[in-house]
């Protein structure tokens, strides 16, 4: 594969009483990492069929730029706040940008 964007999709379930904790904690967290030079993308997306659903979906400019972002303060913020509020741990899946070009992020 040919070197490209990082995409991290980060599945998240949390309690039903922990929603909207979450999505504010991860609202924040997104307005502060797409300040960080090696990140071009930070979405945080919401299921329509299952509130309790969320994924973040992290767009990294190289392969140093997601373990970067784990030292920010915002990041350990978040990662403090949200712990309590999941109902299940976490999981994360990694791609790599096929289309559209780079460039285009």
């Amino acid at each position: 594969m040919p070197t490209s964007l990082i995409i991290v999709h980060v599945h998240v379930r949390v309690k039903p009483d922990a929603i909207e904790a979450f999505r504010a904690a991860s609202l924040d967290n997104a307005r502060e990492s797409v300040r960080e030079p090696g990140i071009a993308r930070f979405d945080v997306v919401q299921s329509t069929e299952d509130p309790t659903r969320f994924v973040l979906v992290e767009v990294y400019r190289s392969a140093d730029a997601p373990a970067a972002h784990k030292g920010t303060a915002h990041y350990a913020r978040w990662r403090d706040a949200v712990a309590d509020l999941m109902a299940e741990p976490r999981t994360a899946a990694r791609f790599v940008n096929v289309a559209p070009e780079d460039a285009g992020w």
